[in-house]
This record gives C-alpha cells, sequence and structure tokens, in this order.
C-alpha cells in the first residue's frame, strides 16, 4: 500500500498494511539518520529494552518542534513507532490537538524522555528518576540530530526533567511544558484539554514568528 492511499486519521496503524507501508519508509532521507540511532541504542540497551522507531510521517532531521512525551505506552509497543497514528487514546488526543492548533506535521518530531518500553506485558509502570537520567542520556544524542529545532514541547512532569539539558546543549531553542494528553488528564475535569491546546498554540506562534 503506497503513502499516497493511506489517509492521515488517527489509529491508523492498527491497520496491518499501514505499518507495513510506515516501516518501508524507515530509510528515507529525513529519517534515516534517526532510525540508524534507534538501531544503534537498541544494541546498547540489549533485549530488555524495546525501543519504538521515529515516525517517518513526521519531520525526521528537519524538524523544528520537538514533542517529549513520558514513554512508549501499549500502542507504541504494539506498532513500532511514537507516533500520533497508534492505536491508543493518548495518541488520537495528541493527533487531534496538533490538528486543532493546525501544527503542520511535516514540521515537527516526536519523541520520549525515556525511549524504550517500561513494564511488563501490556502494563506500563511509572518512569523513575534511573529510567529519566539514563533517557536524558540518549536525548542528547538525539538533540545532535535536530540542527533545525526551534522548539521544545515538554509533555507530563517526567519530560520536564529535560528542561536543563535543553537550556545546556540548545539555549535558543523555546521550551514549553504541557500537561500531558492522557485519557486521565483529558477527561477529567472540564478545561483539560484546553490547557493543552493552549501550550499547542503557543507552538504554532512559534512557527510563524521567528524566535
Amino acid at each position: 500500500m503506497s503513502r499516497e492511499a493511506l489517509i492521515d486519521v488517527p489509529k491508523l496503524l492498527r491497520d496491518p498494511m499501514a505499518r507495513t507501508a510506515r516501516q518501508a519508509e524507515l530509510y528515507e532521507p529525513h529519517i534515516s539518520p534517526l532510525t540508524e540511532f534507534v538501531e544503534k541504542l537498541r544494541a546498547e540497551v540489549g533485549s530488555h529494552g524495546s525501543i519504538p522507531y521515529f515516525d517517518p510521517w513526521d519531520a525526521g532531521i528537519d524538524a523544528e518542534i520537538l514533542f517529549l512525551l513520558e514513554a512508549p505506552g501499549a500502542g507504541a509497543l504494539f506498532t513500532g513507532f511514537i507516533s500520533r497514528n497508534n492505536p491508543d487514546e493518548t495518541a488520537k488526543n495528541f493527533f487531534e490537538l496538533n490538528r486543532d492548533a493546525e501544527i503542520p506535521r511535516k514540521r515537527t518530531v516526536t519523541w520520549n524522555i525515556v525511549p524504550w518500553y517500561i513494564g511488563t506485558g501490556m502494563r506500563i509502570r511509572s518512569a523513575g528518576k534511573t529510567d529519566t537520567d539514563a533517557g536524558i542520556r540518549a536525548l542528547t544524542r538525539v538533540l545532535d540530530l535536530l540542527p533545525k529545532l526551534r522548539a521544545a514541547v515538554l509533555i507530563g512532569r517526567k519530560a520536564e526533567r529535560a528542561s536543563q539539558l535543553l537550556a545546556q546543549l540548545r539555549p535558543a531553542v523555546r521550551v514549553l511544558k504541557s500537561p500531558h494528553p492522557s485519557p486521565l488528564f483529558v477527561n477529567n475535569a472540564p478545561g483539560n484539554r484546553q490547557r493543552i491546546l493552549d501550550v499547542f498554540l503557543e507552538v504554532t506562534k512559534c512557527l510563524i514568528h521567528p524566535i
């Protein structure tokens, strides 16, 4: 199935043909350096670390916006990608928030402060300091592959631990902080979704106006 035959919608990657098509794009020029990074990191971490790929439908190394979440969930474990098209409600919320803020997907890249799955089976555990410290070391290498970065959105409390690293390594990059788009937060109280959307609208301004 060609990319042209696929419509960019939430939960697209529950379709095995869509996953196969996405895998076929992993070595396109814009994403290949990030794919190679993931494969090196997998080799370093070993068999206990399940690390999804960056999504080829995003901007890859041309990204101006980095969305940094906490850790891969069951959807990413299932598809093999950190993607807004994953078959779970958090990814769906993330897709729709980007759409509503009119953030062009091809100007963004998505990653996790803890790049490997933490948990057993399909149940993820909360990331601890040891997890995020190890993930921040890997994030240093990711930042080296994103020369056009203008802003980073730290999504969730654990992702906020990357603030100091960004200030040290990329002081010109604007850092924004957002609540996590999980259903537990979005559906918990009126106005919670709007809180995230307000941050994403600031991202749109970063793309329109020079930082």
